[in-house]
């Protein structure tokens, strides 16, 4: 199973497909934003620089898995990624325990995934925490999440239409085995 998606070209900028020098600026911007939200800490320019580099290459090996968009007027301004992970008995637990605060979910339709769930957090209550969106499908089998972070918490709001454009277009692709033939038939929803 990998995924896929409809990105507005003249509103984001693709981070997965990007090698060399096409898209580094925005390879760097999305690694300095994601560093600065696991570690609580401006992402150095040396360590986004590093990262930006082998980004490409993990992201082919996540096969369809990753998907990661940067915002085309501003790359500093959000950063966008999907991820797919199978659906374990621990990861229901997991989120089944998040805290009481990011419960405040609303439903979200997608044509390709259905009904799932969007958590807008503009302004989290610890100061360091950058804002952001997610919005998630679970399939049955895979949980299917978008996750748009924001390094200025005044301006998320401007593009969170965006966003819900962009988690609109999400779908699966999936490989189906043909018969007898050791051929692979890719049918793409859409």
């Amino acid at each position: 199973m990998r995924l896929a998606a409809s990105a507005d070209p003249a509103q984001w900028i693709p981070v997965t497909g990007s090698l060399g020098w096409k898209g580094r600026r925005h390879r760097k911007a999305a690694i300095r934003m994601l560093l600065a939200t696991t570690t609580g800490t401006k992402g150095s320019g040396v360590a986004a620089w590093a990262m930006s580099q082998a980004a490409p290459l993990l992201m082919r090996k996540a096969d369809g898995r990753v998907l990661v968009w940067t915002w085309k007027p501003e790359p500093e301004l959000v950063v966008a990624m999907v991820t797919s992970q199978e659906l374990t008995p621990q990861l229901r637990t997991a989120r089944a325990m998040m805290p009481m605060e990011y419960d405040d979910t609303e439903e979200f339709r997608n044509p390709h995934l259905g009904v799932g769930e969007k958590l807008l957090v503009p302004s989290p209550p610890d100061p360091r925490t950058p804002a952001f969106a997610t919005y998630t499908w679970d399939t049955g089998t895979h949980l299917i999440t978008l996750t748009a972070v924001s390094g200025d918490r005044e301006r998320f709001g401007t593009v969170v239409p965006e966003i819900d454009t962009l988690a609109r277009g999400i779908r699966i692709v999936d490989d189906l085995t043909l018969g007898e033939t050791p051929g692979v038939l890719r049918i793409d929803p859409a």
